[in-house]
């Protein structure tokens, strides 16, 4: 038997063992980027849902002021009228009280 026939065995045991937990090392961190990866796409979409829903809500709020503008403006009522104007002029007679005030 060679005497470096051992020294051999051993070096190239060596470089086989080093390669094997490098493999796995690189394997793992891999690993870990696709669950962090899919982790992340799962957040987007769930956020993207979320803006979904509150862009719905905004949507609905916006159609219900539309159909109470609508009813205001298609309302025959000349009392609905009259209440706008009341309402102009109590606002009016505030911005004068509070000019006033700050005059003083």
């Amino acid at each position: 038997m060679d005497p470096e026939l051992p020294l051999i065995f051993a070096f190239v045991l060596t470089l086989v063992v080093t390669v094997f937990i490098m493999g796995q090392i690189f394997h793992r961190r891999a690993v870990r980027h696709e669950e962090r990866k899919l982790e992340l796409e799962a957040q987007i979409e769930q956020a993207k849902a979320q803006q979904a829903t509150r862009g719905d809500a905004d949507y609905r709020k916006f159609e219900d002021r539309l159909r109470v503008l609508e009813r205001i403006a298609t309302d025959g009522n000349h009392a609905l009228a009259a209440q706008i104007e009341e309402l102009r002029s109590l606002d009016a007679i505030e911005s004068r009280s509070l000019s006033q005030e700050k005059a003083r």
